[in-house]
């Protein structure tokens, strides 16, 4: 389900990308750039990394024929129009965001191999040339045909190895297949050997369209942190991150409804015995794999940040904002208001946490 998307191209030193977002950047002076202010907690400098930015390239249109209309549906971001990469640097430095990862939602997952390889392999082309040429301020994580396993470990490889990305940015699931299935285990198996992150961003949960219909847009406020914690839980009962301990995970939007009651996942089995594999043993409590996955700061309040770090941990917990869209406007300025958060940890948090997971220099 590809409820969110946007255009961001790279030509003649321009980039495209949704506009009309951010009042702060947008309230200054015409033609003039906003003034990148350093943030420094407790008189330390950190840099800034959003690792939940979103972008999607120009030059896979042709590409998508009448289809084209997916990477700008009815959501505010999409049709905001096309701005220059300045105005895009204005944007983040409003935020005071020093560097976004940059990632591509997929929406290739139910296109045949050869369409989904193109697709993929210029947005992987396109990413590492605009990282390139702003290291300062962009990393990014690669596409991945992960409905064709063999080339996505493939694509993994060249994006690790000469394109310089981070990982790769994933779905929920591939065409009503789980990621905990037997035959993603070589992509999870590179993913692991090459140390990529992988970012999984949720596309909805489309079995359930017609219970999500109607007012408050339920595809996205419910499907979309329904697909993440379907994801994550698929991963720790099956036994897949016993498989790849280590496996690096950030989950989107907080990892969905999974921390908000994790605790429950403990006594699954134990209750509903019928209802669990007993071919499955796992090597600890299903609420310990939380402490191995890495979450954004995306939830909304300093009391959901709270409950997630008590949680999962301070120290799982990286800057995340879904940029270009209006979900949270001031994603610094949440972690500064955030009490359950000492200084050290707000550093982590900001900026710290990322940039070793990430390998960020600088």
């Amino acid at each position: 389900m590809n409820s969110r998307r946007n255009f961001l191209g790279v030509a003649t030193g321009v980039a495209f990308c949704g506009c009309g977002l951010l009042d702060t950047a947008h309230a200054q002076t015409p033609g003039t750039a906003a003034r990148r202010t350093a943030v420094a907690v407790n008189g330390k400098r950190v840099k800034t990394i959003d690792v939940h930015a979103h972008c999607v390239f120009r030059e896979v249109v042709p590409l998508l024929g009448d289809q084209a209309n997916l990477l700008t549906p009815p959501v505010r971001g999409a049709e905001e129009g096309f701005i220059e990469i300045q105005k895009r640097f204005a944007a983040m430095d409003a935020q005071r965001v020093d560097m976004e990862v940059l990632s591509v939602n997929p929406f290739w997952y139910r296109r045949e191999r050869d369409l989904a390889a193109q697709i993929v392999k210029l947005n992987n082309e396109k990413m590492a040339e605009l990282c390139a040429a702003h290291p300062d301020r962009f990393a990014g994580f690669a596409s991945l045909t992960l409905q064709a396993p063999d080339l996505a470990v493939q694509e993994l490889e060249t994006a690790m190895k000469r394109q310089g990305l981070k990982g790769a940015a994933i779905g929920g699931s591939v065409g009503g297949a789980e990621f905990s299935d037997p035959k993603f285990h070589p992509v999870w198996a590179k993913a692991e050997e090459l140390g990529a992150v992988l970012f999984i961003h949720p596309q909805g949960v489309a079995e359930l369209d017609t219970r999500l219909a109607g007012n408050g847009w339920l595809s996205n406020t419910v499907g979309n942190p329904l697909d993440t914690t379907i994801a994550l839980s698929h991963l720790i009962f099956e036994g897949t991150l016993d498989r790849y301990p280590g496996l690096k995970i950030i989950a989107a939007h907080g990892g969905g409804f999974l921390p908000s009651y994790a605790d429950r996942s403990d006594h699954a089995c134990m209750v509903g015995p019928a209802g669990c594999n007993p071919a499955v043993t796992l090597k600890k409590k299903p609420t310990e794999y939380l402490k191995q996955i890495w979450f954004d700061s995306l939830v909304f309040s300093p009391e959901a940040i709270r409950h997630l770090q008590a949680q999962v941990g301070a120290a799982q917990i990286v800057l995340g904002s879904d940029y270009p869209y209006p979900w949270q406007l001031k994603p610094v300025d949440h972690i500064f208001a955030c009490t359950s958060l000492n200084d050290r940890q707000k550093a982590a948090v900001l900026g710290e946490t990322a940039a070793r997971l990430l390998n960020i220099r600088g």
